[in-house]
């Protein structure tokens, strides 16, 4: 079973997009899996939950860039990433499919 999950904090900006592509990349994929939606709520929840910024998108718990797995500056605060098209505010489909591909390649 694959494991989901979007934080993010209310009234980020990125984190309907972020919804949007990662629900298209799964349908893609095939993948039939329920998104677990966390709201972070504030600092010391965001260090908790080791958040990396808004909108995160975890999957097996993995997140979906690369780069970033082996960062530790958790906060509450908008996150961007590093994408093929430049530096933006949402993961790319691509960066969310390659982590789907990933772990169904492992199971």
């Amino acid at each position: 079973m694959v494991r989901v999950q979007l934080l993010y904090f209310d009234g980020c900006p990125n984190a309907m997009k972020a919804q949007e592509d990662l629900n298209a990349v799964l349908s893609e994929e095939g993948f039939n899996a329920q998104i677990e939606r966390i709201v972070v709520r504030n600092p010391s929840h965001a260090r908790r939950l080791r958040f990396l910024g808004s909108p995160t998108i975890r999957i097996n718990g993995r997140d979906v860039e690369s780069d970033a797995r082996s960062r530790t500056n958790y906060g509450f605060m908008c996150r961007t990433y590093r994408t093929a098209e430049g530096v933006t505010g949402t993961p790319s489909r691509a960066q969310i499919m390659e982590t789907i591909r990933c772990i169904a390649d492992a199971e």
